[in-house]
């Protein structure tokens, strides 16, 4: 992806729209799309400021708010699996794929391996 285009060229672009310019005559003025000139337009009309919204970063999980549900319930049962506890998640009413559920067991370091288990139950 991209940078986004300068401060300095989105406010230029923005001041000729104020004072009178189409959108379109802008944006070819500048050598902007058409579009670009509309939500900068929009946004300086908005928020105050053209400037680009931030890029990137990372989304919080989705299961943020069960982390403490989903270590409780890990330590209960060490070799529950992945879809038996993407269907006690949705038994609880909370939306979140296979995906979402393997992702943050991964992350979280809670991830099922089935020979540490099998090793666990032979030592027992």
């Amino acid at each position: 992806m991209g940078a986004p285009y300068s401060l300095d060229l989105r406010r230029r672009v923005v001041a000729a729209v104020f004072n009178g310019m189409s959108c379109a005559a802008a944006a070819k003025l500048f050598s902007v799309s058409h579009s670009s000139a509309i939500r900068w337009s929009q946004r300086q009309a908005q928020t105050g400021s053209p400037a680009a919204l931030p890029m990137g970063g990372k989304k919080p999980f989705a299961l943020a708010d069960e982390a403490a549900w989903i270590a409780a319930r890990v330590a209960e049962k060490p070799d529950i699996t992945g879809r038996e506890l993407l269907a006690e998640l949705t038994a609880r009413g909370v939306e979140v794929s296979y995906y979402g559920v393997w992702h943050f067991l991964d992350r979280a370091g809670l991830s099922f391996k089935k020979n540490s288990a099998r090793q666990r139950a032979g030592s027992r």
